[in-house]
């Protein structure tokens, strides 16, 4: 036999229909997704009525077809696995599912079409749109009804396998307590793509949010969680790139357990998981806990028109919520076309173990739910008692870390705020709208601005949670900054290119007296002025405060109040352009919250006495003096009101079992245009008061001082808190 006889059958052995053909053993069903085992990679994919499963292997992100394909053979109930020796980490494959097309009873199997694994660690790059990653024929008469032939791997991201070791050294999540929390809500690229602090190829970037510099500034600032918008690897919508947007954001997820790779500087192969992992431990050597704003509420595939590139193909029926009676249709609680549907086992399983995922393997201290009232939905109603609340209950991993919900959705009976289970926070709605209300002018009773201020006990105590139930805010990434709360009464989002439609109308919004920039000095300053207001509010209030990046330096977004598809100046913080004094107020009014415990309580208040004879624990007051009765509650044309608290009636230990006392506090709002005059409380209250900041002119320490009965000028849409020390006689 000649040598180009026996290279030929070597040749046909290694490669079966122009695939090479790879040893393959059964391999083991758990975990999902691709596990380097050290030797080789394990397999595993949930498709329940799928009829056959092939892991395909690539050698590089360009690669058009797959240089290998190995049929899963092996079936352990509804999970496909297979196990191939010698692949190592960075290995790049995907997944082919075939099965019935049949779109109207929710089956949209199609093997043409290659899919990113559900359970992917990391995923090689975005997505390059074309019309091969949709399942149906783009243009068809017969729409998503139609089937497509077309191969879509040559514009797939591939999956990646990866290698779970990193040295953590020794590090752990940091469990700070609710009471002494403060939240940052950052986006990774936005925060620091123009910091001229972080050299230039790291900005946007995970490993830029770990920098030292930022670290610094976080510290400087007061920051002890950092609240990072979705960094779960998501996907750019086709009608944004076609118009020269992007979807900014990151609402759009495609890979719950993938760090997105538009946010790593080191490379697109497994580096964006170091990286990120690198990020949280210099975070967490600082003292910083880190909390993903995470998005299990629908996927990136949108309607019945979107692409096949992930859960649709693997086994449409089992992730998402179709209508009853046609199963072609999407249920839609998210105005994203889609809704996953978390009442199935494989799509609970699928959240539990990425949640699992990210506290586990990436260290990470908690969780902000977008959207979470749809993950209540057992049906169609809303049902706080739903599985998915039950497994997070019990989980002994999930349940130890802070879990927030943004307790809406578009949904019929969507707006849950006061209504999540204990061990829950809310983004609390009704205290954003109060406290703008409130000092815009708007008719609101007070007695709604002193619950709001007091933690939201109306919504809160009944379920026998606590005052840090409530996460409060003014502003958000979605909305108005705070600049542009105080600087426009309309949204002004042409740049979307939605003539101005998308986006809220009632914003609660007030310009001071002009639209926008002016160059008139007494808006500028009653500007100012009104964004310490908030502020102040903000960090005095009972609950857990909320800050979004930017704010404190006067970030202005001209106006858009929904810049999810601007990833552009409009969005990116301008270092350069930073409101230092304000920067400096809000420095030391964080400060001054952690310093002080009666800002932060354990318990309700009780408006009673701390023991026989005593003082109450909270008394509101009248500017005559007198505290007030029931009937002054009730006025909505009230703007006016001051509130004392007791540092001696906190009513909880420390570690050491210790009774904790602080100082007494006064505060004094006036929402009125105008200068108001304060009669101090009685004698019994406290014989002597000293201002600690006054929002009408700057912040202030151990200033002006003041004795009982005696009467103060406030000026008019401002706070003056006053303090009488305790802790230090």
């Amino acid at each position: 036999m000649s040598a180009i006889t026996v290279s030929f059958k070597l040749f046909q052995s290694l490669f079966i229909d122009g695939y090479m053909t790879i040893t393959n053993y059964p391999g083991e069903p758990f975990p999902l997704g691709a596990t380097w085992k050290g030797n080789g990679v394990n397999f595993a994919l949930y498709a329940d009525k799928a009829t056959k499963v092939e892991v395909c292997l690539f050698k590089t992100p360009n690669d058009e077809i797959e240089y290998a394909k190995v049929d899963m053979i092996e079936r352990t109930h509804q999970i496909w696995h297979v196990f191939i020796p010698d692949l190592k980490p960075g290995q790049l494959y995907g997944f082919r599912v075939d099965g019935p097309y049949e779109p109207e009873n929710g089956q949209r199997f199609n093997a043409n079409k290659l899919l990113i694994d559900p359970y992917a660690k990391a995923i090689a790059g975005p997505i390059e749109w074309h019309d091969s990653l949709f399942g149906y024929e783009l243009g068809s008469p017969d729409e998503d009804l139609s089937f497509s032939k077309t191969d879509s791997a040559p514009y797939l991201p591939k999956s990646v396998v990866v290698d779970p070791a990193f040295d953590w050294e020794g590090d752990k999540q940091l469990k700070i307590p609710y009471t002494d929390t403060v939240i940052y809500e950052a986006h990774v690229r936005g925060f620091t793509k123009l910091n001229p602090d972080i050299p230039e190829h790291m900005r946007g970037s995970y490993a830029a949010i770990g920098h030292p510099s930022t670290i610094k500034y976080l510290k400087d600032l007061g920051i002890t969680t950092l609240e990072l918008m979705p960094v779960h690897h998501f996907l750019a919508d086709r009608h944004l790139k076609e118009k020269g947007l992007t979807n900014y954001w990151g609402y759009n997820t495609i890979g719950y357990f993938a760090p997105e790779v538009l946010y790593c500087c080191n490379g697109i192969a497994g580096e964006q998981v170091t990286e990120f992992k690198n990020m949280v431990k210099e975070l967490h050597k600082a003292g910083i806990e880190v909390i993903l704003d995470v998005v299990y509420n629908h996927t990136a595939e949108g309607n019945q028109m979107g692409p096949t590139i992930s859960f649709r193909g693997v086994d449409n029926e089992s992730y998402y919520r179709l209508v009853d009676d046609n199963k072609r249709f999407y249920m839609d609680y998210t105005g994203t076309g889609n809704t996953l549907n978390a009442n199935l086992p494989g799509v609970l399983r699928l959240i539990m173990d990425s949640l699992r995922y990210w506290i586990t393997e990436m260290h990470v201290d908690g969780f902000r739910f977008d959207l979470a009232a749809t993950l209540a939905r057992e049906l169609h109603e809303v049902n706080r008692l739903s599985a998915f609340f039950d497994i997070i209950h019990q989980d002994p991993i999930i349940s130890q870390v802070k879990l927030i919900a943004e307790p809406w959705d578009i949904g019929e009976g969507g707006y849950q705020v006061g209504k999540f289970p204990a061990g829950w926070g809310e983004w609390n709605g009704k205290y954003r709208d109060c406290i703008r209300d409130y000092w815009r002018g708007a008719d609101s009773q007070l007695a709604e601005f002193a619950e709001r201020f007091t933690g939201s006990s109306d919504l809160y105590r009944d379920e026998f949670r606590r005052p840090t139930a409530s996460i409060n805010f003014i502003t958000a990434h979605d909305g108005f900054t705070l600049n542009d709360l105080v600087s426009y009464n309309d949204k002004h989002n042409e740049a979307n290119g939605e003539e101005n439609n998308d986006g809220e109308s009632h914003n609660r919004s007030w310009n001071c007296g002009a639209e926008g920039e002016t160059e008139d000095e007494a808006i500028n300053q009653l500007r100012e002025r009104q964004k310490r207001n908030f502020l102040t509010t903000l960090f005095l209030s009972q609950g857990v405060p909320m800050l979004v990046a930017g704010d404190e330096i006067s970030r202005t977004q001209q106006g858009n109040n929904n810049a999810y598809c601007q990833d552009n100046e409009i969005s990116w913080l301008n270092w350069e352009k930073a409101d230092k004094d304000l920067l400096a107020f809000t420095q030391k009014l964080i400060h001054l919250r952690h310093k002080h415990p009666a800002f932060g309580r354990r318990r309700w208040f009780r408006g009673a006495p701390v023991k026989e004879g005593g003082l109450d624990d909270i008394a509101w007051f009248l500017p005559s003096g007198e505290q007030m009765n029931d009937e002054h509650w009730n006025h909505d044309f009230a703007k006016s009101l001051a509130v004392f608290m007791n540092g001696k009636a906190l009513r909880w230990r420390n570690a050491k079992g210790e009774q904790i006392i602080d100082d007494n506090f006064y505060v004094i709002f006036n929402a009125h245009d105008q200068p108001l005059d304060y009669k101090l409380p009685a004698n019994e209250y406290a014989k002597d008061w000293i201002v600690a900041l006054d929002t009408s002119k700057d912040f202030v320490e151990d200033a002006d001082k003041y004795t009982a009965e005696q009467t103060i000028k406030v000026d008019g849409r401002s706070i003056i808190l006053l303090h009488h020390p305790l802790i230090h006689t």
